[in-house]
């Protein structure tokens, strides 16, 4: 049973003939993270136990979505208000009309608890860094999180919903500083 794609035990790693992604990669998820089903955001991800800064969540694989697919399937679901922007590299296993070799931007499903964050642009508390060659995300604290608090991520400023965020902050008392003094405490 010998094949070039057979799977075999080479210095304590797991790895396939003539591929050079073979080296397992650890997926992490940080402990006590909690999914809250019905928040004022919809679903929403928490901390159970105070969090460090800088601490990663999670490590999240990708599934990047062929353009023409995205447009013809994805597009028109509810799966589409869950994906991410992510740079698309047409293989020759690409359907038809996608020009190969050319980079474009389509979507990317994201595994585990990654679809899960909810956006604030006030105040967002967690990065994502997009590992392309992996097809992973890892999500990392911008800052000490405390128990009970939502872990949030910025979607950026093109959003399809309206911003819960910024609705609070119109509404803001203006000689109530809190938000400036909390994101002057985070700088620090």
């Amino acid at each position: 049973m010998s094949s070039s794609k057979e799977e075999t035990r080479s210095s304590g790693k797991l790895e396939k003939e003539g591929n050079e992604h073979a080296t397992p990669i650890a997926l992490r998820r940080a402990e006590d993270l909690v999914l809250v089903m019905d928040t004022p955001k919809g679903r929403g991800v928490f901390a159970a136990k105070d969090i460090p800064a800088k601490t990663v969540l999670e490590v999240s694989p990708v599934l990047v979505l062929d353009p023409a697919e995205n447009a013809e399937h994805i597009c028109k679901t509810d799966l589409f208000n869950y994906t991410y922007n992510w740079p698309y590299m047409p293989t020759a296993k690409a359907p038809e009309g996608n020009l190969k070799g050319r980079v474009t931007m389509t979507q990317a499903i994201i595994f585990g608890l990654g679809s899960m964050f909810n956006h604030s642009g006030l105040n967002q508390n967690v990065v994502w860094e997009r590992d392309l060659r992996n097809l992973l995300i890892t999500y990392s604290t911008l800052r000490d999180i405390k128990a009970g608090e939502e872990l949030c991520i910025s979607y950026g400023d093109r959003l399809t919903f309206k911003d819960a965020d910024r609705e609070r902050e119109e509404n803001r008392d203006p000689d109530d500083w809190t938000d400036v003094l909390n994101i002057i405490d985070f700088i620090d």
